[in-house]
């Protein structure tokens, strides 16, 4: 008996402002006739909805009657809030409360979350050399640290004589919020049914759940893999693992994260006292480069989790659909130009027919060398131009005056100009979702 094919896709990208919400439904003809969908949903999060959008509770109610009460599996590409925080429970009342009852058959996400990275944090993985092995302990270590230092630094955002430029308060603002670790979402996804942690290269279960389509897992590498999977463009920031391993509680009894202008500032002010005019002009400076710091350790840091997302690739009926979540400039490095099939990747992705943007359109989640693989892009709108899809919402993240504002003006420009884009912020009213059906 011939493999089932699917007959059609449509995807449903949700109204989630900043942040991801894809809901996948692969349609095959069934054996006494009618349709059998299956739905695969990928990420549901957000940082910031537009007025009048849907609660992350009403995206998981409109989820929920899209899918017929069932998915077929779940896809978490990576920790960032803006994309799993609407996987969080609250005494059955939450969209994660919602989300769990559609009882998915698998739930798909990146091998950082795998509970076994941390208990191997003591040991290495069998087979694995001590100094590879070091690089995996440091980098699920330094996850942690991460969230530990976003959590200290919300914290510290609520303390008052902070004397922070409302600009500087946004940014960290967004940072902490969009790195603490969700502890609710986490242990939703990690038990609403059977989990697999996928890196590259890996074969992945959802074959099984999908007959007729093929799917490649391009990213992310492991430090096995890919080393500099653990850095940033910036090598300064592999430095970081180290001091980001500990626990909350040891960092704050360290003192090596705790706020350098509160402990110099915020004591004598508080008791109306003015510091001489000769120690000003460097007490300014010191405060500002504190704020600098800060602002780069979470920009790094965020960086270094947007690097763990998932990249997959759904190849069906002659069509390719690319979904990179939020993955960078390290993740992408690897699978285009390093990995040992880097030749027959680009390969494969040159006639990527669908392209989810990455990170909201951010300046480094679509590498121009990405983009100059992509046959089907022109200005002509020809039959069969690429498509390409963003959610995201402006004045979130980044900054026009710095170039670095998302989504990316001038990737923008070229996603216009060379392909069909679809957005969420063309969505009118805050309509709900965009919807787009592929036949094969």
């Amino acid at each position: 008996m011939p493999t089932p094919k699917p007959i059609s896709l449509t995807i449903r990208s949700y109204q989630v402002g900043f942040g991801d919400c894809f809901l996948l439904t692969f349609a095959y003809l069934a054996p006494a006739g009618g349709s059998d969908l299956r739905h695969i949903l990928i990420d549901c999060g957000s940082t910031g909805r537009p007025t009048g959008a849907p609660s992350l509770k009403e995206v998981a109610t409109m989820i929920a009657k899209d899918c017929g009460k069932k998915l077929t599996a779940v896809i978490a590409t990576h920790r960032h809030a803006d994309h799993i925080n609407g996987f969080a429970t609250n005494d059955g009342k939450g969209s994660g409360d919602v989300l769990r009852e559609l009882t998915p058959k698998l739930v798909v996400q990146p091998w950082t979350e795998d509970p076994k990275a941390e208990r191997e944090a003591t040991a290495p993985p069998a087979g694995a050399s001590g100094l590879r092995a070091a690089g995996r302990r440091r980098f699920v270590a330094g996850l942690e640290g991460m969230h530990a230092f976003a959590g200290l630094l919300l914290e510290e955002l609520q303390r008052p004589g902070l004397n922070l430029s409302a600009r500087a308060r946004k940014q960290l603002r967004f940072l902490g919020e969009e790195n603490i670790k969700n502890l609710s979402a986490v242990r939703n996804l990690m038990t609403m049914g059977p989990t697999e942690y996928l890196h590259y290269g890996k074969k992945t279960g959802l074959s099984k759940l999908l007959p007729g389509v093929k799917i490649h897992v391009l990213g992310p590498p492991t430090p096995e893999q890919y080393p500099d999977i653990t850095k940033q463009r910036d090598e300064d920031a592999a430095e970081f693992w180290h001091i980001l391993g500990a626990s909350a509680k040891q960092l704050t009894a360290a003192g090596g994260i705790m706020p350098f202008a509160r402990r110099f500032a915020s004591g004598s002010r508080a008791r109306g006292l003015r510091h001489p005019p000769h120690t000003r002009w460097i007490i300014s400076r010191l405060k500002a480069a504190h704020v600098a710091q800060r602002l780069e350790i979470v920009r790094a840091l965020d960086d270094a989790m947007n690097n763990t997302s998932l990249i997959l690739l759904f190849e069906v009926g002659g069509k390719k659909f690319l979904f990179p979540g939020d993955a960078q400039f390290e993740n992408w490095n690897y699978a285009l130009h390093d990995a040992p099939k880097a030749a027959a990747n680009r390969e494969l992705l040159k006639n990527t027919d669908f392209y989810k943007v990455g990170h909201h359109g951010s300046l480094n989640a679509t590498p121009k060398s990405l983009w100059k693989l992509f046959k089907k892009k022109n200005q002509q709108n020809k039959p069969g131009r690429l498509l390409t899809a963003v959610s995201t919402m402006s004045d979130k993240h980044g900054h026009t005056s710095s170039n670095t504002e998302v989504p990316r003006r001038t990737l923008i420009t070229a996603l216009q100009t060379e392909s069909n884009l679809l957005s969420t912020q063309k969505l009118k009213n805050a309509e709900p979702w965009w919807v787009k059906t592929f036949d094969f």
